[in-house]
């Protein structure tokens, strides 16, 4: 049986709440029930989860392109509260990150190599944005990726369904 990862990509109240400073609508609120439904999959299997957390600084570069959100320490980087229990799971890998990809500048590396799963999946949001690059640098990696389509979302529903396809055609990665 293939070891299994999940990743949990950016559930944060700025992106999921409703008060969120770059809020991603009701498409990614739609999916909380179903992240927290394979969260707890994966749970039950003893599986190995890496949430993802967009985590800013107050004048970050890319506030220049987006509004200012997920600012380190303050309510709009924490998780959603449905997820809050994930960050007691003893399998789960916290890591910050401040750029599209989960690979710049973080562990994301050690903990594929230490972890060593056969099929990653995904969830989460930005569909077009921090899930797309994220998934790109994974298939660059030659890891097997499969994106939950019910599963990531975005504020833009044209570059969502771009970004699934650019992932599945040009990328590789499953969707499902």
């Amino acid at each position: 049986m293939p070891k299994k990862m999940l990743l949990v990509i950016d559930m944060l109240n700025d992106f999921m709440h409703p008060d969120g400073k770059l809020n991603c609508g009701e498409d990614a609120e739609s999916i909380t029930p179903f992240v927290i439904q394979k969260v707890n999959e994966f749970i039950k299997a003893n599986e190995p989860i890496v949430l993802v957390k967009d985590a800013h600084i107050i004048n970050d570069l890319e506030f220049e392109r987006f509004p200012a959100h997920c600012i380190k320490e303050t309510w709009g980087a924490t998780v959603i509260e449905e997820l809050t229990f994930l960050e007691m799971y003893p399998k789960v890998n916290s890591i910050e990150k401040k750029r599209h990809s989960a690979f710049h500048n973080t562990n994301l590396e050690e903990i594929l190599k230490r972890e060593n799963p056969d099929e990653i999946y995904i969830t989460g949001v930005c569909t077009n944005i921090c899930v797309l690059y994220t998934v790109e640098e994974l298939c660059n990696r030659d890891y097997r990726v499969i994106v939950y389509k019910d599963g990531v979302a975005s504020f833009d529903t044209e570059a969502h369904r771009f970004a699934l396809q650019q992932m599945e055609n040009v990328l590789g990665a499953e969707i499902i």
